[in-house]
């Protein structure tokens, strides 16, 4: 399989990957954080791939990136004053806050009631879901293996396996985001990353 890379400021870059996502394709590109690797929220057959082309376990989830917090009614549901202060602080940037799961979405994103949500400081990410919507994203790169900052490295990894990358050049992060569990009234941290807790303490204290 051969994989097309286009640069991110071709006229054609995102016309063309939102083309190939609405055909049930894969896409890479670059965000705030590392490269992330995409499929249509509602395409069961394209959720699947991404599992094997990651070779994930399936008992993991899948996070939804948008382009704007006013996404999160379609993908969340029942949400607390936690997580709407956090994504108001937070966002865009590289926070993932875990919510409860809109009822809508595909059960193969997630194994439990719950969805992790994004929505990611990268222009190149945003005019991109400015046009398909919110999407299922995971890294890209195979499971257990070093994060991919460059398209290259998604190159490297996955190639023959995903339909087209987005090269943006290096990210700026190069760390996988801070994930938040706002499914209780207090919050906790499931994984370290940029943002720290004492920084999110201090937004939950913050009228």
């Amino acid at each position: 399989m051969k994989i097309e890379i286009l640069p991110t400021k071709h006229p054609e870059a995102t016309r063309r990957a939102a083309r190939v996502l609405n055909q049930g394709g894969l896409v890479a590109f670059p965000t705030d954080t590392v490269y992330g690797l995409a499929a249509a929220i509602s395409d069961i057959s394209a959720i699947e791939r991404l599992f094997e082309v990651k070779e994930r376990d399936q008992n993991k989830a899948i996070a939804v990136l948008m382009s704007s917090a006013k996404d999160l009614e379609g993908v969340a549901a029942d949400l607390n004053s936690s997580a709407l202060k956090l994504a108001e602080r937070f966002w865009p940037g590289p926070l993932t806050l875990v919510v409860p799961r809109h009822p809508d979405l595909p059960d193969l994103l997630s194994p439990l009631p719950t969805i992790g949500v994004r929505v990611p400081d990268h222009p190149d990410a945003l005019v991109l879901m400015d046009v398909t919507g919110p999407l299922a994203v995971t890294s890209a790169n195979l499971s257990g293996g070093e994060n991919a900052c460059t398209a290259k490295e998604v190159f490297d990894q996955l190639k023959g396996r995903v339909d087209l990358i987005l090269d943006g050049g290096e990210t700026p992060g190069g760390q996988p985001s801070t994930v938040v569990d706002c499914t209780a009234p207090a919050p906790s941290v499931l994984r370290e990353g940029p943002i720290s807790w004492e920084a999110m303490e201090n937004a939950l204290k913050e009228v």
